[in-house]
């Protein structure tokens, strides 16, 4: 991947990275946020809000609410769960998993609501850090927090100082990523744009191209004005050259640049697939979720048969595979 660092130790340009974590939540999230940090217990470091929920981006009455789980100790973290699971699961086998393909994906229900369910991305401040730094392992946690996300809880000033670090690396660097695919002129709202495209090309997802529409909708007064402050200092750096309220590469990348992007890209939507295995072992009731978010996103009814609910990963493939070609085409220049 191109690299295209920008100065995220100025304080004026961290502070705008930082847009949006301070907003204080609904107080449906906010109580969830509490009742997580109970249940990961004390190695619970921070809680992030994304998602449709923190977004208000056309979430569903029966929409899960996205957080990521900040925490210090896998190990401490689960067996703290684990008193507030049912029988069976083994915290040692889930922070093992969380070791060898970062983040977990786990849902967790607010107690006295049927309702409410939080679907928590579990990493450690490690994880986190390396994931929103300029060499990630992969796209999955940088695709949701160079968006609109909410710190909605904290344990200390040191966990909120590390964390509100992390979000701040992991926009500044979407320059580096974001170049290959930018359009010849573009302006801030181009280029939040395209980040949002490119990332959601880069995972399957039941979406089409209108939720990138209401993502913009829904985010653009928080990714705007944070973004026309990196292209600014992305100007004052000399990686961008400004023409009036729009931008043009000072360099722009050739094809084998491109062509090394899709590649990375590519690799990334591996991981993020290879996680499927994980919701199977960690997620209560996945099938179920998977099949309402089709649905909610796809526009689709879903009926399984049998044999997919009993073998899903075996017999669901042809169906999923009908859904994906279905689907409208994303636009020329997205990572496939």
């Amino acid at each position: 991947m191109p690299r295209t660092p920008s100065r995220s130790d100025d304080p004026a340009l961290r502070a705008a990275l930082a847009r949006g974590l301070d907003q204080s939540p609904g107080p449906e999230a906010a109580a969830l946020a509490d009742h997580l940090a109970r249940v990961f217990g004390a190695a619970t470091v921070a809680l992030l809000h994304y998602g449709s929920h923190a977004q208000d981006s056309g979430a569903q009455p029966g929409s899960a609410w996205d957080f990521f789980v900040i925490v210090d100790d896998y190990g401490a973290a689960y067996r703290a769960l684990a008193a507030s699971r049912p029988p069976g699961f083994s915290a040692g086998r889930a922070a093992f998993l969380n070791r060898i393909l970062p983040p977990n994906v786990l849902s967790v229900h607010a107690p006295g609501s049927a309702g409410r369910l939080a679907k928590c991305c579990v990493l450690s401040v490690r994880d986190l850090e390396r994931a929103c730094s300029p060499s990630p392992a992969d796209h999955f946690v940088r695709a949701r927090l160079f968006q609109q996300v909410q710190r909605v809880w904290v344990r200390d000033d040191a966990g909120r100082a590390r964390v509100t670090g992390a979000v701040a690396s992991a926009r500044a660097t979407t320059l580096a990523w974001g170049r290959p695919f930018l359009p010849e002129r573009f302006d801030a709202a181009a280029y939040a744009r395209t980040l949002l495209e490119v990332s959601y090309a880069a995972e399957i997802r039941p979406e089409d191209e209108r939720r990138v529409d209401a993502l913009m909708a829904s985010q653009g007064t928080i990714l705007v004005p944070m973004y026309e402050a990196l292209l600014g200092d992305a100007v004052a750096r000399g990686a961008l050259v400004s023409e009036g309220s729009a931008y043009r590469d000072a360099r722009r990348p050739g094809a084998l640049a491109r062509a090394g992007a899709r590649v990375w890209f590519g690799w990334s939507k591996a991981r993020a697939t290879l996680r499927w295995a994980k919701y199977v072992a960690l997620y209560d009731d996945w099938l179920d979720y998977v099949v309402r978010k089709v649905e909610r996103r796809g526009d689709v009814a879903v009926e399984l048969t049998p044999r997919e609910r009993r073998w899903p990963l075996l017999f669901l493939w042809p169906k999923l595979l009908r859904f994906l070609w279905r689907r409208p085409r994303s636009a020329p220049g997205e990572p496939r």
